[in-house]
């Protein structure tokens, strides 16, 4: 069995609060465990995910949350990965659940962003592609979502209105969250008359920078049945895979496509899958984990840094083929009350990013929603969720939930 449960779920609202990472990791932790039912002492390791921007604890920041609840002797481990951290905190701490190391086990990831752009670290750095492409082209993350905007508007026809109508759905919902940042529906027109930040995708059609928390308590089946917790929301699957040569298509941060110089064209892990995009593959390799398939999916959470981006997301998980995320948009499908819901929660549409928490709190979306206690958002009947996002130099991020 590859399956551990998710005994709780927690987080710090999103917004810009003007505090510690620490001060928002530790609200999520402890609502996490309160919604576990579990006692800071009873957990055996704390996995943290990691932020550039906290200084040496964010370095460290599972034993930067492990600190302010109070040390208790648990095992720490702390990892980055940029957007992916959430995902691969998720993935370490599953690891040890699996290995037996531990019946119960803390995830914690929570950020405090910058106002604007997110900016490399500092120093020069003339080998490291996040440093250059801001050096030689002054390429900020919204170039990139600009450059993905055109390029589905001239491989499939998108328009700006299509763009648009993503954020007006996301908001949406996100006016129904709680935790949401912004809590305001929006119409197209407002969309419309919002600034160009990377043309064709103005203000509305970017994620913001946020603060905020997440975290899970995870634990072994075992210890769930013997905590009387029969049916648990359970992850069944983690992936966390790579990009293959050749990748022909512009991701962040890269700004040429890869080097065949180190590995030839579909040599390597899952060598038979090498046409497979990246993003594509994230999801592949999670279903084929888990033994799922879009067509058992009740809901996803997608990583929406832009609308356009949210779009390419359906044709990713495989909710469409490739061009058709604009139409099954346009049908309602995606929308709460339609055939599959993507981001329920409102998306960092609606929340912003606060990076490494934002793995982890679609899988707190995921858990809500398969328990049935997503409120005015719920999706009926939920049984299976996906959580997919990227992080910066090729780190999967997806996790498949069921119930």
């Amino acid at each position: 069995m590859t399956d551990v449960a998710v005994l709780g779920a927690g987080m710090h609202p999103w917004g810009k609060w003007g505090r510690s990472f620490v001060e928002y990791g530790r609200v999520a932790a402890r609502a996490a465990l309160a919604d576990a039912g579990l006692e800071w002492s009873g957990v055996q390791s704390v996995v943290g995910a990691g932020t550039v921007r906290g200084g040496y604890p964010g370095y460290v920041a599972g034993a930067a949350f492990a600190r302010v609840l109070g040390w208790q002797g648990a095992r720490v481990a702390s990892v980055y990965a940029a957007c992916a951290s959430g995902a691969q905190a998720v993935a370490a701490a599953r690891a040890q659940i699996l290995a037996g190391q531990a019946d119960a086990v803390l995830v914690v990831g929570a950020d405090a962003a910058p106002k604007g752009f997110f900016a490399p670290a500092g120093g020069d750095r003339p080998d490291d592609p996040d440093w250059l492409r801001f050096r030689l082209l002054g390429a900020t993350n919204p170039a990139y979502f600009g450059l993905y905007a055109r390029r589905r508007m001239a491989l499939y026809g998108d328009t700006a209105e299509d763009f648009a109508r993503v954020k007006v759905k996301n908001a949406a919902a996100g006016a129904l969250n709680p935790l949401a940042r912004y809590r305001k529906a929006v119409t197209a027109e407002e969309v419309a008359a919002s600034p160009v930040v990377a043309d064709p995708l103005r203000l509305l059609d970017v994620c913001a920078t946020s603060d905020g928390g997440a975290a899970l308590v995870l634990g072994s089946m075992e210890f769930a049945r013997a905590r009387g917790v029969a049916d648990p929301v359970r992850i069944r699957a983690v992936s966390t895979v790579t990009p293959r040569y050749p990748r022909t298509v512009l991701d962040l941060p890269d700004i040429a496509t890869d080097s065949a110089c180190g590995v030839g064209a579909g040599a390597g892990a899952g060598a038979a899958s090498a046409a497979v995009p990246f993003r594509a593959s994230i999801a592949r390799a999670v279903y084929e984990e888990a033994g799922v398939g879009p067509e058992d999916l009740s809901l996803a959470e997608v990583y929406d840094l832009s609308t356009a981006l949210e779009l390419e997301w359906y044709e990713d998980i495989g909710l469409c083929g490739p061009g058709e995320g604009a139409s099954l948009l346009g049908k309602g499908a995606t929308a709460l009350g339609g055939r599959l819901p993507v981001n329920a929660s409102g998306g960092l549409a609606s929340f912003g990013e606060a990076v490494p928490a934002q793995a982890i709190a679609q899988v707190c979306e995921l858990t809500w929603q398969l328990r049935g206690a997503a409120g005015a958002r719920q999706v009926p009947g939920a049984r299976v969720g996906i959580a997919v996002n990227q992080g910066l130099f090729g780190h999967g991020s997806a996790v498949v939930a069921v119930r």
